[in-house]
């Protein structure tokens, strides 16, 4: 009879021989479980109380030294650790959970983000390859990315830390595809020079990428924009005859739904005719504007993007995932694949066995190692649908279009851009001042603002004016909120110009 050695691992787990060092297991698991739950507690009740406490706040210097301190050679009780992210690190954060934060392209995130955020800690999962449970959700996201943009059957994509390495990724299989023969290997040593185009107002992303290629940022061609600051099709088709007559080779045309600065929409079906009728790679940088297809309203703007090759965009600005999730879209994801594949030996892949689930996710871009974003997508989607999504997105159009009327209708405000899509850029201007007085003004109503924790716009500039920035990406902000940012912008201002 087989002896009852049931107990016999536990007890052999627990021994250390004399170079095994112990591991990393909580020494007691009811006093970790406490731990845990005081945390999430914790996380919770920053949230529900977001909104009574300043949108923003310096953190002082005595936090910032004490983040200078020598690396830690022993281990922290966990419970004097939390109390400290609690105290010191909550209170700071940049604000995007507040209603009042406008500034930038900053999603909001959502309550509901910690519990896929746990569980894909509890996992830890590496989505670089190999077949698990967490490479099918990735390919679920895919899935409904390809149906939400209505791209055809061989489409593909990747989820990524954002637009910026989703444009890299995207720009990498243009460049492959249409750059000529042997550019994995050689280089970009023959041929002729490779250009491409974009709005003069599009995201700097984008010329980071160029440099990144090697293609150099004077690759990337800047085309003027009309009068609501969409790219102007006649100095585009021009700027491409003339590359060529020079002996430059254009490779790559780039639409932008959603422009950085205004919130803009380039024409894209015209751009896609184009892009078609000139051999090029078309493009769309997306970033936030491109999931405005989830509202039936706003759909309609975005004709052409189905017809991209690549396509940017971000489901942690208008999607409300928590930070970081992006994506590229390919239209055809072999040229992805053929732009990225690299298996060596001990990457092998199998019919059977961890080492299937072929092809593997590192073959479509730069990264081996991958966590697993794509749990708090599959969660964020499968919670919310797709049609409540898409009315948050409307919610923040209608408020800025309303936030355009009111600086409009206010003498001391001066709107300097139509209202495109979710952006309003508009400033203080009593009258009587120069420009460079107006722009130092308005810079400091924006600094007064974050500093005293009202609001948290930025600043950017149109055309030789600075303006002051509200962008609306957030679905906690209400109207009560762009009422209170106008009142507080007039207030400042008149302080400030008081006695001038």
């Amino acid at each position: 009879m087989q002896a009852d050695n049931s107990n016999a691992g536990a007890k052999a787990a627990g021994k250390h021989g004399p170079d095994e060092p112990h591991n990393l297991e909580p020494d007691s698991w009811p006093e970790f479980r406490r731990t845990a739950h005081e945390a999430l507690d914790a996380a919770i009740n920053h949230l529900q109380n977001r909104a009574q406490a300043p949108v923003w706040q310096r953190p002082p210097d005595r936090l910032r030294h004490g983040l200078r301190a020598p690396l830690p050679r022993e281990g922290t009780d966990s419970d004097a650790l939390m109390a400290r992210i609690v105290t010191e690190f909550l209170p700071h954060d940049v604000g995007n959970t507040h209603a009042r934060f406008f500034g930038w392209v900053h999603g909001a995130g959502t309550p509901e983000g910690l519990i896929p955020d746990i569980f894909a800690a509890a996992m830890n999962a590496n989505l670089g390859g190999r077949d698990h449970i967490a490479n099918e959700v990735e390919k679920q996201v895919i899935s409904w990315c390809v149906e939400i943009f209505s791209f055809p059957p061989g489409a593909g994509g990747l989820i990524l830390s954002g637009s910026s390495m989703a444009t890299l990724v995207a720009l990498k299989a243009a460049r492959e595809k249409h750059g000529g023969t042997g550019l994995r290997d050689s280089g970009l040593r023959n041929g002729p020079p490779l250009v491409a185009y974009a709005s003069d107002q599009a995201h700097s992303c984008i010329a980071r990428a160029f440099d990144i290629l090697g293609l150099g940022k004077d690759a990337l061609r800047p085309v003027p924009v009309d009068g609501d600051f969409r790219m102007d099709l006649n100095a585009l088709e021009t700027m491409i005859r003339q590359d060529r007559a020079a002996g430059r080779q254009p490779f790559c045309l780039i639409g932008t739904a959603g422009s950085v600065n205004v919130g803009a929409i380039d024409p894209l079906a015209a751009l896609a005719d184009l892009a078609a009728r000139e051999g090029l790679w078309f493009h769309v940088d997306g970033a936030f504007g491109a999931l405005a297809v989830l509202e039936p309203t706003l759909r309609p703007r975005l004709e052409g993007v189905e017809r991209a090759d690549s396509l940017a965009f971000d489901f942690h600005k208008w999607l409300h995932v928590n930070y970081d999730a992006g994506f590229v879209l390919m239209r055809a994801a072999e040229d992805q694949r053929r732009a990225f594949s690299e298996r060596p030996d001990y990457l092998a892949g199998a019919a059977r066995g961890l080492a299937a689930g072929n092809p593997w996710a590192c073959e479509y871009g730069p990264e081996l190692s991958r966590g697993f974003r794509a749990l708090k997508i599959w969660y964020q989607i499968a919670r919310f649908g797709t049609t409540r999504l898409g009315a948050l997105i409307r919610m923040n159009c209608a408020q800025a279009q309303a936030l355009g009327q009111r600086v409009r209708a206010t003498p001391a405000l001066t709107l300097l851009a139509p209202v495109a899509l979710n952006i309003v850029c508009f400033r203080f201007d009593p009258g009587g001042l120069g420009g460079p007085e107006l722009d130092r003004l308005n810079s400091e109503i924006v600094i007064r603002l974050q500093e005293q924790g009202r609001a948290a716009p930025s600043n950017t500039r149109i055309g030789s004016a600075l303006a002051i920035r509200v962008n609306l990406t957030n679905h906690r902000t209400r109207m009560a909120d762009l009422d209170a940012l106008t009142k507080d912008v007039l207030q400042i201002g008149r302080e400030l110009t008081a006695g001038e």
